[in-house]
């Protein structure tokens, strides 16, 4: 198959969309499939043996990190050369708009996935009043394509609920490759806790953005003596998080790629994850394949992957002292702990990337065998 691509994130950015599209593109060229990815100017030309067209933009105003990137005449050029016979749009905003366009004008099935919960994003950023818009546009945009796909159980179903149709989920995966608790260090342990290694270390790794509601965080920290937090990647909402952990024992790690990033995950005691606007939250995935014990919000498609009190725990993002008991529970209970480890990694290693890739080529060819003169494209 040819399948093009259009995201609105791609390399070099680095968050969950861009991990799992990677790993996608990477698997299917490998399963004999060729891929374009059509995404915002990045510097790339080529990844896996992937074509990547860039389409240069501009820094989105709330988020400067994200690029709006413009429909253009040329990306139809692109297409014409490349003779996609399917288009899949990642988590269609701007420039996934001109994928649904060129679906439509050259007659190629339409895939279109959901990644980011933007409907609960706004209230974060203080646009809350525009969610009922915003699932208005999720609609019709999602509407045209043949299947859309989703991350989560939770998310198929809320999807559904908002008039979303043709709905599936694609299901979650993980490098358990690089995932791996072998990967723990003293090193890394040091590190991550300014050479404090023996206090109890708490972790985040992802996005520093309003959404991640990782000031949620710091009651936990605060409720644990001796405890320290370790905030791994980067983000728009960093100088206020830094002003806000200040006079904690809170170390703004940066950005860790690789096995540098495996071995945080590894050498941490527990993965703390408050956001509830995960549609599936593929670093719980990651924390659980390098055996750190994960303490979650009980919200969006995280149930799907935590299963409370056996590789993890959840607890009600309402409640803060919840939030508080858990992550307490976790560090005082020694073989609790070490149990959890051994389940989460259990867990992991059912989600590879290539069974996640295969059930994708599957849905794939459901929408090119099914295609029919009166069907959505």
């Amino acid at each position: 198959m040819r399948i093009a691509f259009f995201t609105e994130t791609f390399l070099p950015k680095v968050d969950g969309i861009v991990t799992r599209l990677k790993h996608t593109v990477d698997h299917l060229q490998r399963l004999g499939d060729e891929v374009m990815v059509i995404s915002p100017e990045g510097g790339l030309r080529e990844y896996r043996g992937a074509q990547i067209y860039g389409v240069s933009g501009f820094p989105l105003p709330l988020y400067p990190e994200l690029k709006l990137a413009l429909p253009r005449p040329a990306i139809g050029e692109a297409l014409e050369r490349f003779q996609p016979e399917l288009i899949h749009v990642v988590n269609p905003a701007v420039l996934g708009l001109a994928g649904i366009y060129y679906s439509k004008v050259m007659a190629i099935p339409l895939v279109a996935s959901y990644h980011t919960h933007l409907p609960k994003y706004l209230e974060h950023y203080g646009l809350g009043i525009l969610e009922g818009l915003m699932w208005e546009l999720i609609k019709a945009v999602h509407n045209q394509a043949r299947l859309n796909l989703c991350t989560s159980t939770a998310m198929e179903l809320e999807l559904a609920e908002h008039g979303v149709e043709r709905l599936a989920v694609w299901q979650r995966g993980v490098d358990t490759d690089l995932f791996r608790p072998a990967l723990a260090s003293q090193a890394m342990r040091d590190r991550l806790s300014q050479g404090h290694s023996q206090d109890p270390l708490l972790l985040y790794i992802g996005r520093l953005s309003a959404e991640k509601e990782i000031d949620r965080i710091k009651p936990i920290l605060e409720a644990i003596p001796g405890a320290r937090l370790a905030l791994v990647g980067d983000g728009p909402y960093r100088s206020e998080l830094e002003a806000y952990f200040a006079g904690t024992l809170t170390h703004f790690v940066g950005y860790l790629a690789g096995e540098d990033l495996a071995a945080a995950y590894a050498s941490a005691d527990a993965f703390i994850f408050p956001s509830r606007t995960e549609t599936l939250g593929l670093v719980l995935l990651e924390a659980m394949a390098a055996g750190c014990p994960v303490v979650a919000a009980n919200s969006g498609g995280i149930p799907d992957i935590v299963t409370d009190g056996v590789n993890g725990f959840l607890f009600d993002p309402r409640d803060e002292t919840g939030a508080i008991s858990a992550t307490r529970r976790l560090l005082e209970a020694s073989h609790e702990r070490e149990t959890m480890r051994q389940n989460a990694v259990a867990e992991a290693e059912r989600w590879g990337w290539s069974a996640a890739t295969r059930q994708l080529q599957q849905f794939y060819r459901q929408v090119l065998s099914q295609r029919s003169p009166g069907s959505p494209v």
